[in-house]
């Protein structure tokens, strides 16, 4: 394949549209949860990630296994938790069984933050793959968005 490549050029415009509509719908969400709740996507994200762990044996995720849920490298997940946990929003605590595992779990000040903030994330994600769903190059993918069904 050479670079004028017809798949090649169709694959690119694939991957620059749903760049597009990834970042339209995050900077939309990113305001609205900036504005009503004082907190980043990214908090939204490892807050929400943290709230789906459970206690018991392979209940709590490790700090390599939190920074793969929100995709970020492990010293931004680091600076991102201690910001969190500055805030009373999480807490940090050694592994029982590995002294190396760092732990966190999401306080109660966080869960009640994350339960006010949940219809807000749900509502600018909605308005947001409506603004998008009107541009043609970006509706098809819209549409995949709104038929996935992800296993929780």
């Amino acid at each position: 394949m050479t670079a004028t490549d017809p798949a090649l050029t169709a694959l690119s415009q694939g991957w620059c549209a749903l760049s597009l509509l990834h970042g339209k719908i995050e900077s939309h969400i990113e305001r609205a949860l900036e504005t009503r709740h004082g907190l980043s996507m990214r908090e939204y994200s490892l807050l929400d990630v943290l709230s789906r762990q459970h206690n018991g044996p392979g209940g709590h995720l490790q700090m390599k296994q939190v920074a793969d849920a929100v995709v970020l490298s492990q010293s931004a997940t680091t600076r991102l938790v201690t910001r969190l946990e500055d805030r009373g929003l999480l807490t940090r605590y050694l592994c029982d069984t590995d002294r190396r595992g760092i732990y966190t779990d999401v306080t109660a000040a966080g869960q009640r933050l994350l339960a006010e903030a949940r219809p807000t994330n749900d509502t600018a994600l909605r308005e947001a793959l409506d603004e998008a769903a009107k541009n043609p190059a970006l509706a098809p993918l819209v549409r995949v968005v709104e038929d996935l069904h992800v296993p929780a």
